[in-house]
């Protein structure tokens, strides 16, 4: 997103933008007819998707910004967190639509401008929302509609921090007793946790590039595929996935088939993982490649980010910043371009 945080993750992924394109997995991308008019395809096998990008129909009223979360909830509604638009009427920086892309409802006009990390979780049971906004330093829990249930911003208590100016977390994971995992993606590399009412409890990691630290730790979340729960974290500036056990403690890395990861969901034993460096990757459940999807990353980085949907290549992804499957497989992807992008893949 662009905050005050911006040029030093520029900074970074200009820097490594050069090392290793070269020799880099290329997509698998074909269309359906000879024409090429057709529907395009990436992946192969049972990883084959349909690209539909620009899914979700917007009213005139609310221009997309940086696309930056996305969520599904019990009844299949799609919601997502952009920073909004110049140029937009509504300030809501949330929009929720069905399963066929019809706008629902929108809200959340408080975090234009710093949207970034949406998690959904249940909460007894009731579905809950987890929103962080890294331009206020917040992190805020409301139901499904955008009413508050609590907020917090720095945890001082930790004494990671000499002023609070200095927290600015990125997302969310949620464990299996409800306690809430914080991570200061932008900040001071640290991962906070809370208990489900939002009681500061414990910190763990701090920057550096050893087992345990890490640098821009953007994403978090539960991985349960291997039967023992444990937090997945994607150490974005080492270039890396560090797994760590709920009590803080280093448990291993991932660090093979990946650029610049930004965050992860989980649909049986895949777990995709959107990519800044303009892909969406999908691992088994050994952490194993199963394909690179979309993969649009050239020499010149990031030039097409700033730029007018016309200028964006069909089936080729610019900047993934967050993505899910749904319950039946599908992809939703949503992207670091100023213009906001949203594109489903669609299990083909």
């Amino acid at each position: 997103m662009p905050s005050m945080r911006e040029p030093t993750r520029r900074s970074f992924l200009y820097t490594v933008a050069a090392a290793g394109v070269a020799g880099m997995i290329a997509p698998a991308i074909r269309a359906s007819n000879k024409s090429g008019k057709g529907p395009i395809i990436v992946g192969s096998g049972s990883h084959s998707y349909e690209v539909i990008h620009d899914w979700g129909t917007l009213p005139k009223t609310i221009a997309y910004g940086n696309t930056h979360g996305v969520c599904e909830d019990a009844q299949g509604n799609i919601h997502i967190k952009h920073t909004v638009g110049a140029g937009s009427e509504s300030s809501d920086a949330v929009v929720v639509f069905d399963k066929d892309g019809k706008l629902v409802r929108s809200w959340g006009a408080e975090f234009k401008g710093g949207a970034h990390g949406l998690h959904l979780a249940k909460d007894k049971s009731d579905e809950v929302l987890y929103l962080c906004d890294p331009a206020r330093g917040l992190v805020v829990k409301t139901d499904l509609a955008g009413k508050e249930i609590w907020r917090r911003d720095c945890p001082m208590d930790s004494k990671a921090y000499g002023n609070k100016g200095e927290y600015h977390p990125t997302n969310i994971a949620v464990g299996p007793n409800g306690d809430v995992y914080v991570a200061d993606g932008y900040g001071k590399s640290w991962i906070h946790i809370y208990s489900s009412g939002g009681d500061y409890l414990r910190s763990f990691g701090g920057p550096g590039a050893e087992p345990g630290q890490m640098s821009c730790p953007h994403g978090i979340a539960l991985d349960e595929r291997s039967g023992t729960p444990r937090l997945v974290v994607a150490d974005r500036s080492n270039r890396r996935l560090q797994y760590f056990t709920l009590d803080g403690k280093h448990d291993g890395f991932v660090k093979d088939e990946l650029r610049a990861p930004c965050h992860f969901h989980f649909h049986g034993a895949d777990m995709v993982i959107p990519d800044l460096e303009g892909r969406v990757t999908v691992f088994d459940k050994d952490n194993k490649l199963i394909a690179h999807l979309g993969d649009g990353w050239t020499d010149k980085g990031f030039e097409l980010r700033d730029k007018q949907r016309d200028k964006f290549v069909p089936g080729k992804f610019i900047a993934p910043h967050s993505a899910i499957f749904d319950r039946s497989g599908n992809i939703y992807v949503v992207e670091w371009v100023e213009v906001g992008r949203v594109t489903k893949l669609k299990r083909v």
